[in-house]
């Protein structure tokens, strides 16, 4: 028999002020702290596009867009829960002086080899958990197809967008999001448009 291991848990607080002054990003999840990988330049690429797309699209807008450097929190009966997206947008912000969001309308995440399976379950499953949540996005990074999760009632409803001639409405916040822009000088592996 071997003994179980034993985590050093991180407080909330703790987590906060040791990641207002850390080079790298940290996700937390119920107590645990995990170091993000670096991305790839066509990750990058997609996820600059995604905001700076909302950016634009959004401006005049009572819903404001944030990058991957702004965290979402999630709270529930059992744990808290702090992730980045690549890009979200919120209609009810957070005070200026906080560090992170609560209540996103919309979270997109791009998916990779290393980040797909969490993006597509442990995330999903929390994000889908926030109430203010819409629309929750999985861009993929090798072909122009986004997986759109979309709250419908109490359920979330998939959509599928493909090729770079798709548009994904988002009335939830206002705007159209065409898959040209998201993938804006991106070249994909055997010549996939």
């Amino acid at each position: 028999m071997t003994a179980a291991r034993k985590w050093n848990l991180v407080s909330v607080e703790d987590y906060l002020a040791a990641e207002e002054d850390s080079p790298i990003k940290h996700e937390y999840v119920a107590g645990v702290v995990y170091a993000m990988a670096g991305a790839r330049n066509v990750h990058n690429e997609i996820s600059l596009n995604i905001s700076g797309e909302l950016r634009t699209r959004l401006r005049g807008k009572p819903c404001k867009p944030y990058n991957s450097d702004t965290k979402i929190r999630i709270r529930s009966a059992s744990e808290i829960r702090f992730y980045y997206p690549d890009a979200s947008v919120t209609c009810k912000r957070n005070r200026p002086s906080d560090t992170f969001q609560d209540r996103p309308a919309a979270i997109f995440e791009v998916l990779s080899r290393q980040t797909r399976r969490i993006d597509e379950g442990e995330k999903k499953e929390a994000y889908l958990g926030i109430p203010s949540l819409k629309v929750y996005a999985l861009v993929e990074q090798n072909e122009p197809a986004v997986v759109l999760f979309r709250r419908k009632g109490s359920a979330f409803i998939r959509e599928v967008y493909e090729g770079v001639g798709a548009i994904i409405p988002l009335p939830e916040i206002g705007v159209e999001l065409p898959l040209s822009e998201i993938y804006a000088v991106v070249e994909f592996p055997s010549g996939r448009r």
